[in-house]
C-alpha cells in the first residue's frame, strides 16, 4: 500500500496508507473530518541499497569469479541392470 500525502485546509498536511484502488474516493481529515486535498510529491526512494553504496565508494565494476578448475572431470560410470529391462513389457519376466 503506497503512502499518500493529504491537507486540510484547516488542520493542515497529514499521511494516510491506502490501497491503491481507494485513490480517487475523498479522504476526509483524522480530526475535523472535512474533505482534504490529495498532494501530488515525489516517490519516496530509498538510497541506502548496498549496490548504491559501492557506486558511491568507487566500486562500480563487478568482482571477478573464477572457476575452480578440476584436473580431469571423472568419466560416466555404465550401470547394467540384471535382468534385462523390467521396465519394457516385452522384457518382462511375467506377462500380463
Amino acid at each position: 500500500m503506497p503512502l499518500y500525502d493529504y491537507s486540510c485546509s484547516d488542520c493542515g498536511d497529514f499521511d494516510v496508507w491506502r490501497k491503491m484502488a481507494e485513490v480517487s474516493t475523498p479522504m476526509h481529515c483524522p480530526e475535523c473530518n472535512t474533505v482534504a486535498k490529495r498532494i501530488f510529491t515525489a516517490p519516496n526512494i530509498s538510497l541506502n541499497s548496498a549496490s548504491l553504496i559501492s557506486k558511491v565508494k568507487g566500486k562500480a565494476e563487478p568482482r571477478l569469479v573464477q572457476r575452480r578448475q578440476d584436473p580431469k572431470p571423472s568419466s560416466p560410470k555404465n550401470q547394467s541392470i540384471q535382468g534385462g529391462r523390467p521396465w519394457m513389457i516385452s522384457h518382462s519376466k511375467e506377462r500380463l
